[in-house]
């Protein structure tokens, strides 16, 4: 039997979807799994520059997977969520070392690889293998939500059970390819979370949500709770010459694999670190703060210019710290507030305060 719901999708596809997004050309697992990994909370106009980047630079999942994981994290620097990048990198080597630079056919073992869930898997599989999978993104989610009235937050389970079995009833045997990249374009472009163009929807008819006048209520809220607060101070450390020392932060974490100031616990002394690490009678400048928010807390920075007043060599062991140059940076994963305040400090002659 026709489903009339993928039937009225496929119909506004052919006539209103996006057909010309680069991960749309030349589509290989490759290519859609990349895409799909960095369209994860971001937007298509965001990633469009950071995928050809990546695709110009690494061609195929195995020169992906033979890569450095700072020249990856390079790469993805300013896209955000840098799990993503690391779990893109340790998924490349295992497509390689597992299974020969092919990425798997199924739904299944393609949502055991690292950041790949099940959605994802079925993107893939449905995108570039062109076989039957379901999808439940962000806004399928939503699209779904309101047309069923399916209520409650979808991170819990009885609404996200509820959200995959109607997923997985509309998808369709024929064109599943299409209907995949139809699903996710209507509620990008359509059923957009803040003002739906229901005038305009394929569903409209059929939909709880515009019928009752709720569409905003769809899907439910996550919970609310109050994000902590944590401070901090990013040592700038600079050297007669103007490069800047980093760091580089633990795998795992926040940051984690990229490039980043020292860091200092606000009830700690600038002045007793410095003398502690560096011996030598330094400048410091106290900048102001500035907030910095993450899914779960937030964070309150203070940046700290420190001018060394002569070179310094041996500061840590080697691949754990380097001296950034920053009218030649080298290909290094920056965390974005490093990035804006390495931009801020190139604008400074270097011995300057």
């Amino acid at each position: 039997m026709t489903d009339t719901f993928s039937a009225a999708v496929l119909d506004w596809y052919d006539r209103h979807g996006r057909k010309h997004l680069p991960w749309q050309q030349n589509i290989t697992p490759y290519r859609v799994w990349l895409s799909e990994i960095m369209l994860q909370q971001t937007q298509v106009t965001t990633v469009i520059p950071y995928f050809e980047r990546f695709t110009n630079r690494f061609a195929s999942v195995a020169e992906l997977a033979a890569a450095p994981l700072d020249e990856v994290l390079h790469l993805w620097t300013g896209l955000g969520y840098y799990a993503r990048a690391r779990n893109l990198h340790r998924c490349a080597q295992q497509v390689v070392n597992e299974f020969g630079g092919q990425f798997p056919a199924t739904v299944e073992q393609l949502a055991a690889l690292p950041g790949i869930g099940l959605s994802t898997a079925g993107a893939i599989v449905s995108i570039a293998f062109q076989q039957t999978a379901a999808i439940l993104d962000g806004n399928v989610k939503r699209v779904l939500a309101r047309y069923h009235g399916i209520e409650g937050w979808p991170g819990h389970t009885a609404p996200l059970k509820a959200l995959w079995q109607v997923a997985r009833q509309h998808t369709p045997q024929k064109r599943c390819n299409h209907y995949t990249q139809a699903m996710m374009d209507l509620g990008a472009t359509v059923c957009t979370r803040s003002k739906p163009a229901c005038d305009t929807c394929p569903l409209g008819d059929g939909c709880f949500a515009r019928a009752s006048g709720t569409q905003l209520q769809y899907p439910g809220k996550k919970p609310k709770k109050d994000k902590p607060a944590k401070a901090t101070y990013l040592l700038m450390l600079r050297a007669p010459n103007g490069d800047f020392l980093l760091q580089q932060r633990p795998p795992q974490g926040i940051w984690g694999g990229l490039w980043s100031f020292p860091e200092l616990a606000l009830e700690q002394s600038v002045s007793d670190y410095c003398s502690q690490h560096h011996a030598v009678p330094v400048q410091i400048d106290y900048w102001d703060s500035y907030r910095h928010t993450f899914s779960h807390y937030h964070l309150d920075i203070t940046p700290v210019l420190v001018q060394l007043p002569q070179p310094q060599a041996g500061v840590m062991a080697p691949g754990q710290a380097l001296w950034y140059n920053v009218s030649q940076p080298p290909a290094v994963g920056l965390a974005a507030p490093v990035k804006r305040l390495l931009e801020q400090l190139h604008q400074l002659s270097p011995l300057s305060n």
